[in-house]
């Protein structure tokens, strides 16, 4: 199996240490997300051979389908995998906007289909839905896409949630752009295997990756369908392991606790069952951590500067879901060594990888002429360029500087 990988697009801006907020929480770098770092790191993505780019889809960053489209003119084959949620947009509307994106990128249009969490910013946009609800209009949404994008005469369609009338599309989308979906909670899994092509799931440890999977291969198997699936995490990539661990003890230390109190309690509002399971994954550490009676002195707790204690399995770091909402979790060491544990994932059946790290052009690099190569050497990857592969000693990226900080 031939692996994909993705890089990601912070729309809400980048920085050189980890940014505290997302998911419902207000969230901004010291790079802020203009036009012009955005094409850097879109540039750094392609040029590396990421097939695409997540474009993620909140009140906390920059809308997705803007911010994309207004990237499609300065690349040639980078993919846009655009984030949305379906209680914000209508699905007619949704289909069309496919259609056209798909036609002026040249077919390079991905789809990131979000129920959305937060019931704060749900309602916030609207919604005053349960999350239940919210699953169901997902199901009834998607419906309706599929079936505008396949239709040569208008459909109507009466749903609990949804009602269109004599809907047709002008242009469908060709050729039709995969529908990547994430969720963990109950109500999500069927609406998986019925509409989506690409099953997402965050970095978690291998036998909770294997569970997760093998419940949406069982109930896609129901529905007469197999899908893809993929794993959201970020990368900490380095020519030796000592000198990742110290990258992301860097990264701790710089955390200042206040950060992690105020995101942790937003995020402990949050209904996502993946949320929940990011949190868990570092409950210890920051309990352990509080205990130090160090609040209010302005001095961090004993442990924060520990990147051990929040290796949760061989390589796998949870230190960045102590600031930060939704994929909370990173892989950190030499490059052979993330190189290994992303094949471990890959033989559990995970074929897309969507990567990112801090800040996001540099570890592109970094990525990019130290992990993929090894991959390549495996046939487990291909490079569109087939950019030869040597040795990585210094990236591209220590040399850039940082002119949009």
């Amino acid at each position: 199996m031939s692996l994909s990988f993705h890089w990601f697009l912070p729309t809400y801006g980048d920085s050189r240490n980890l940014m505290a907020g997302g998911h419902g929480t207000s969230m901004a770098g010291d790079r802020p997300a203009s036009l012009r770092y955005l094409n850097q790191i879109a540039g750094a993505a392609e040029e590396n051979g990421f097939e695409g780019v997540l474009t993620p889809t909140g009140a906390w960053c920059e809308d997705a389908w803007l911010s994309t489209a207004m990237l499609v003119e300065t690349t040639e084959t980078l993919k846009f995998l655009v984030a949305f949620r379906p209680g914000i947009i209508s699905p007619v509307l949704a289909a069309q906007m496919a259609g056209t994106f798909q036609r002026h990128s040249r077919g390079r249009l991905l789809l990131n289909v979000v129920t959305g969490g937060e019931p704060h910013e749900q309602r916030a946009y609207g919604d005053f839905l349960s999350k239940e609800e919210r699953y169901e209009r997902t199901g009834e949404f998607l419906h309706v896409v599929r079936e505008l994008w396949r239709s040569h005469d208008p459909i109507s369609f009466q749903g609990k949630h949804i009602q269109i009338e004599n809907a047709l599309l002008a242009n469908r989308p060709d050729p039709l752009p995969p529908i990547f979906f994430g969720g963990s909670s109950g109500p999500a899994g069927p609406v998986a295997a019925r509409y989506a092509d690409s099953y997402l799931t965050w970095g978690e440890p291998l036998f909770a990756v294997s569970k997760k999977l093998e419940w949406i291969r069982g109930l896609a198997v129901d529905h007469g369908r197999v899908l893809d699936y993929g794993l959201r995490i970020h990368v900490i990539s380095r020519d030796t392991s000592e000198q990742a661990w110290a990258e992301a003890d860097r990264l701790l230390q710089a955390v200042d606790p206040a950060d992690i109190e105020r995101v942790q309690a937003n995020l402990a509002q949050s209904e996502s069952e993946g949320q929940r399971r990011m949190l868990e994954l570092h409950a210890g550490f920051r309990a352990t951590a509080g205990s130090a009676g160090t609040e209010g002195s302005g001095r961090k707790p004993d442990g924060y500067s520990s990147t051990e204690r929040l290796e949760i399995a061989p390589n796998l770091w949870a230190g960045v879901g102590l600031v930060r909402g939704g994929a909370g979790t990173a892989l950190v060491g030499s490059h052979a060594e993330v190189a290994e544990r992303l094949i471990e994932y890959s033989r559990l059946g995970i074929k897309h990888f969507i990567l990112s790290g801090y800040p996001h052009v540099e570890e592109a690099y970094w990525f990019g002429e130290g992990v993929l190569p090894i991959l390549r050497r495996k046939g487990l990857w291909n490079h569109p360029a087939q950019r030869p592969a040597g040795p990585v000693s210094t990236p591209f990226a220590t040399a850039l500087t940082a002119s949009s900080s």
